[in-house]
């Protein structure tokens, strides 16, 4: 499919493009932080049509171009504001996923204690260093792979599950599992340890015992 050059409406009365460095500056710079466009040109005192028409003219000029077409000097600047909100968007989402791969994983150190001592074998002062980290949060993950891959574990996915028999080999079940229910309840169990109660001796009671060297 060949990409042509839509025909451009000349300026009324020649007035000058709104695009200019600064416009552009501020676009991206608010493009970096990850909000979503409609904010980003809203803070830049440009209206969201045109700024989808100027990213039309760039997308279009890149892929006319792609295909051999000679550069159309004129929409260099329509070209540089695509590729620049592009990678701007692009590095504020490995950004937050950064973030949240880190809330997953756990270990952010939320608080750092520092205590000095005086040794008292050497009579040296020790000073002692102490972080407080997060736990793992499995919700960060969760939460993920909800909108990043909506199709297999979006609210509404349905996650069968085949219960095998030993013999058989052949599914015996499947139903529709509510994944979220599922995490909760994966987080109450697998990361509970439960004790067994201590043994009972004959008469129904725990006896004290005292430990003797030999």
């Amino acid at each position: 499919m060949s990409n042509r050059r839509k025909p451009r409406r000349p300026d009324v009365g020649g007035r000058p493009t709104l695009l200019s460095e600064a416009v552009e500056g501020r676009i991206v710079a608010a493009c970096r932080t990850g909000i979503a466009v409609e904010l980003a040109v809203e803070a830049a005192g440009v209206s969201s049509s045109t700024y989808r028409r100027w990213m039309a003219r760039g997308r279009a000029e890149i892929a006319a171009r792609e295909e051999g077409q000679a550069p159309d000097k004129e929409e260099d600047p329509y070209v540089a504001l695509f590729e620049k909100v592009r990678t701007a968007r692009a590095m504020a989402a490995a950004r937050a996923v950064a973030n949240i791969r880190r809330v997953a994983d756990g270990g952010i150190v939320t608080k750092t204690t520092t205590r000095k001592f005086r040794d008292p074998e050497t009579g040296q002062i020790v000073e002692e260093v102490t972080e407080d980290r997060t736990a793992p949060d499995w919700r960060a993950d969760a939460w993920y792979l909800e909108r990043q891959h909506r199709h297999h574990y979006g609210k509404d996915a349905a996650l069968a599950v085949e219960i095998t028999g030993l013999d058989s080999g052949e599914a015996t079940q499947e139903e529709r599992v509510d994944l979220t229910a599922l995490a909760e309840r994966l987080n109450k169990t697998l990361f509970a340890v439960q004790y067994p109660d201590p043994p009972e001796l004959e008469g129904g009671s725990v006896v004290d015992a005292e430990v003797i060297d030999g």
